[in-house]
Formats: C-alpha cells, structure tokens, sequence
C-alpha cells in the first residue's frame, strides 16, 4: 500500500492550476443518466472517485469516451439500473444515480452506500423526498430498491440541509411531471453548477444557489457540453500548506468567489490574499495567528476544510476553538497530529488547539481524505520525515497531489 514521504521544512512558492471539482463532478456525471443522447463534460479531475463512478456508469450500460480531461457519456440504453455493493462501498456518491435512474427508468436498485468514516450521513431524506414524488421505495437486504411508473411535481421540504439530497432531487425533478419545490434547499456552488449542467440539457431550474429551488419537470432531456467548476476545497487546501509554511503562491483556474470564508480566515491568521475571479495570490507571514471556527452549511465556514485548518492551527500564535456541527466523528485527525507534537484537546464536538514551535516527523495514518490533508500540512512544516500511511484516501480526491506540491518547492514523494 502506497505512502507519502514528507521532508518538512520547504516553504511554498510558485505557481499551480487547480482541478475540476470532485463534489461537482461526481453528480454532475450522475446527470448523463437523465439523456439518452450524447453528453461532454471538461475540466473532470482523474480521481479514484471518479473512476469508480464512470466504472459504475459504465456497468449500467453507458457507453463512455474519456481523454485528458475531457469524458463523453451516452446513456441510450440503460441495461441495468441497479448500483451494486461491490462499487458502492467506498463511495458515497454511488447514491447520486438513484434519483436519475428513478426519473428516467422507472426503477432503481442501489446499495446503501459507504465513503470516509467520518459520521453518520443518513439517505433517509433522498428516499422521502423520492416518496412524496409518487415512488414507492423499499429498503431491504442492504439495498434502496425504488419503483415509479413516472414521478410527479411535489414540494419537498428537508429535515436538514443536504447536498446529495438536494442534488439527488434536483435531477430526478428535472423529468418529473409538473412543478417540484425543494425547500431548506443546500446552497453550496456544487449544487449551482450541476443546476447549470441540467439546465444545459434543457432542464427548466430556477433559484440553485438560494435555499428554494424550483423545478418544473420536462419530458426529455438532450445532450449538452459542461465544464465542471474548479475546486474550492483543493484550492483552499493549497492556500492552507502555503500559509502554514510561510509561503506565497498563486493559484490559477479556481473560482474566488466561492472561498470567501476560507479566505476570510486565512486573513485573520495574518495572510495577504489577493482574489480575482480565477486567481487567487496568498503571502504568508512568518508566524501566523490562531484562528477560531465553526463549521456550518455553505456559505458558512465549510466542514472539508477543518481538517486543514486544525493544522494550521498547531503552528500558530495563540489557542483556536474549532467546532464542528456537520458531522460527529469528524476529529479523528487530531490524534494523529499530535503523534507529530500538536496540542489539541477534543471535548466532543469542540476542539482547543495550541499552537506549538514546532512539529516533529512522524509515521501517522490517514484516516479520510481531509484528515489525509491535514496531515500532509503538517508534514510539510515539521521538522525531519513524516511517513503517512493510507494515502488512498488522498486519491479519491486530490488530482497530482506529489507534483503539484513538488512544483511549489515541497520535498515529497510517493514510496511504497
């Protein structure tokens, strides 16, 4: 099983291009299964989620085309509507294909899925909302087994803020027969842009980005060519190694607009940023200050970049609070950072963290793909080695993490 070796003590400069969005991608490919016409996405990231996804796509029946960055779908003759365990253990997303297959084949069979052990995320708002459309929707032997001659208009109101959730009912809407509402709605720009997506395929959306989207249902919808959105989280995680290493760098290809409470933080720590729609330009002081956060739905302070901060934290000025109200088991990172020497003290779902002088080199183990970050920036500025273990979790959502890192100066490299 592949590692990542770390020696610490480079400080970040330079330049790199950030990827396609995962969030984005993954639903946004999810959508093809809506036309049985031809459908282009660019901009898609070469990540293990992604391969997993189009290889699920791919054993539905649709007939895929992929170079560079670039993948074609056709989902003309959907075979097998049915998502099966052995693909979906590892990956949340698998979910997204349940409200498509319900719209456009009537019937959908897929495992209740899997992904990062980080805390209990129920489907059980997807299966009502599927419900109140008209399906009839059974949960047995593992599996969400759903049957609907043709769904129909209703006004969904969520119990809690999802973004599978709103995505999964966005799409399957889209073919609905009449006018769909989704109330309490996520606001996130994953959900705008795959909202930009459907509509491109002639889906008749309105209000993505605001808590109440209205969907009125269409008999059909065509092809279309996308590009995915860049990655907010990658973008912000690069902006946290640079700040943690008292670097500067500029990040092309990103959308600024969508980090601005990242980048609210980054600058009460003490950086310079500097945000154009597609640059972002971060200058680190030499000894940042410790900032305090609450994770909370967009537009809020986002849950995937705690993780990251949490390790900017440990080599700050002064203590931070971090809370985190999305998920419950969301602070398994904290343990192996302070294999490294970080002071961190967890009272349920609030850490205290202290910052230090200095972290020291470590064998530490990834234990999801933002702890698996964190980990990453504190190898990056701790003294010696640091040896991080699981970096498959990396994979599923960081595109050329080792030589994008190794452009802006770090010494790092994959070992087996």
């Amino acid at each position: 099983m592949d590692k990542l070796l770390i020696e610490g003590g480079a400080r970040l400069t330079g330049e790199v291009a950030v990827s396609g969005a995962k969030n984005a991608a993954l639903p946004i490919l999810c959508a093809a299964l809506l036309s049985a016409e031809p459908v282009t996405f660019t901009n898609v990231p070469r990540l293990r989620d992604v391969g997993t996804l189009l290889a699920l796509l791919g054993r539905m029946g649709v007939r895929i085309e992929r170079e560079g960055d670039t993948v074609t779908l056709e989902a003309g003759a959907l075979t097998e509507p049915v998502a099966p365990y052995e693909m979906v253990k590892t990956m949340r997303a698998s979910i997204l294909v349940l409200g498509p297959l319900a719209a456009r084949c009537g019937e959908a069979r897929v495992s209740l899925p899997g992904g990062c052990a980080i805390g209990a995320r129920p489907v059980d708002q997807h299966i009502k909302g599927l419900q109140a459309m008209g399906a009839e929707v059974a949960v047995e032997h593992g599996y969400i087994h759903v049957r609907a001659s043709r769904l129909k208009g209703a006004r969904l109101v969520t119990d809690m803020v999802t973004v599978t959730g709103t995505e999964n009912l966005m799409m399957a809407a889209s073919l609905a027969e009449g006018v769909t509402v989704i109330e309490n709605a996520a606001r996130e720009p994953e959900v705008i842009d795959l909202a930009n997506c459907l509509i491109a395929m002639g889906a008749n959306i309105r209000g993505a980005g605001s808590d109440a989207i209205r969907i009125e249902g269409v008999p059909r919808l065509r092809g279309a060519r996308h590009r995915i959105m860049p990655d907010r989280i990658e973008t912000g995680t690069y902006l946290c190694a640079a700040a943690a290493t008292g670097g500067e760098i500029r990040l092309t290809g990103v959308q600024a607009a969508s980090l601005d409470a990242v980048i609210d933080k980054l600058a009460e720590a003490g950086c310079t940023v500097r945000g154009e729609p597609s640059v972002i330009h971060l200058r680190a002081p030499s000894r940042l200050a410790a900032v305090s956060l609450r994770t909370a739905p967009y537009p809020a302070f986002p849950t995937d970049m705690q993780a990251q901060f949490m390790a900017l934290n440990c080599v700050a000025d002064g203590a931070a609070m971090i809370r985190e109200t999305i998920f419950e088991n969301r602070f398994m990172h904290a343990v192996e950072l302070q294999r490294l020497g970080a002071d961190i003290h967890i009272d349920g779902n609030t850490a205290v963290v202290r910052g230090v002088d200095r972290l020291q080199g470590a064998t530490v183990m990834a234990t999801d793909l933002r702890a698996s970050a964190s980990l990453i920036i504190a190898g990056l500025v701790a003294e010696g080695q640091t040896t991080i273990e699981r970096i498959y979790h990396l994979d599923r959502g960081y595109e050329r993490l080792e030589e994008k890192l190794a452009a802006l100066g770090a010494k790092v490299r994959r070992i087996a």
